[in-house]
């Protein structure tokens, strides 16, 4: 947005790239900062949702200071050692008086002049005293941004089930990727072999599983949606591991829950056995 214009309440703290979002939110001195891509979250619409989520979540939690918090700290070029007060100097450079100001509010702003020559030596100490019984008066959080309280009073906008799982990068379809499907790939040992198609996925901690689809036995087409489906059985699978994972880890004594693929990952071994066979002469 222009500068001196807020952003709009769906987008504060959020900030377009070219990749995805970012989101960065300063609270008491700290940056709180997050990058959201399109392709972990498999679109721009998730991408978004979920870096509103994660600002809500760091605005419900983390407030800002109170508006009085804020009003009492010092300015750089504050001479007197008390916010909010300072002193009138006259052209001799004699102190003429000293003033207790305070902000409240756009059409309020609370000031008391003590002069010297009226209260003499006192004239500080009356200032000081002053500027408390005015910050007395002020209430509320400091204001970052009009749709800051709405954040806060306001539900999550959108329900934990219909925010997707942000994506491993096993499972972003990268450019190379010759099937239009992370994680499905065709693979030929040489270039007389008809070759095939490997579903594989990879779980951390878990390992990879895989399974190959032979051209010769299944077709081209064939072959390669077989694998695109196993593919996708693969993820439902790790998904599920993942979440049951989770769930244990917050129990104590933490349950080990196996991952059991269908078929053990062999993926070396199966893939040359196949290719051995292929290439052995029919009896």
């Amino acid at each position: 947005m222009p500068k001196g214009i807020p952003n709009s309440a769906a987008m504060y703290g959020i900030y377009p790239r070219s990749w995805g979002y970012e989101v960065s939110i300063v609270r008491n001195g700290k940056r709180y900062f997050q990058q959201f891509g399109r392709a972990s979250y498999g679109g721009d619409a998730q991408a978004l949702r979920q870096a509103q989520e994660w600002r809500d979540g760091v605005v419900r939690s983390v407030p800002p200071v109170p508006r009085r918090t804020r009003a009492e700290k010092l300015r750089v070029n504050n001479t007197t050692g008390v916010s909010g007060v300072f002193c009138q100097v006259a052209p001799g450079g004699k102190v003429r008086a000293w003033v207790a100001k305070t902000y409240i509010g756009q059409d309020e702003i609370l000031r008391t002049d003590f002069p010297v020559n009226t209260v003499g030596d006192a004239a500080q100490a009356l200032a000081i005293e002053e500027r408390a019984r005015q910050l007395e008066r002020m209430d509320g959080l400091a204001r970052l941004h009009p749709a800051e309280e709405s954040i806060r009073t306001s539900p999550p906008a959108s329900p934990a089930e219909t925010l997707v799982p942000k994506r491993s990068k096993s499972e972003i379809k990268r450019s190379t990727n010759s099937s239009g499907v992370s994680g499905v790939h065709f693979k030929a040992p040489n270039p007389g072999h008809p070759g095939y198609w490997l579903a594989i996925t990879y779980t951390a901690g878990r390992g990879s599983v895989s399974k190959a689809f032979s051209i010769k036995e299944h077709g081209a087409e064939k072959a390669k949606q077989l694998a695109i489906e196993e593919r996708q059985r693969q993820l439902e699978q790790k998904h599920a591991f993942m979440q049951q994972e989770s769930s244990a880890a917050a129990k104590t004594p933490a349950i080990s829950i196996p991952f059991l693929p269908d078929q053990p990952s062999r993926a070396s071994s199966l893939l040359h056995g196949m290719a051995a066979a292929e290439a052995r002469p029919a009896q």
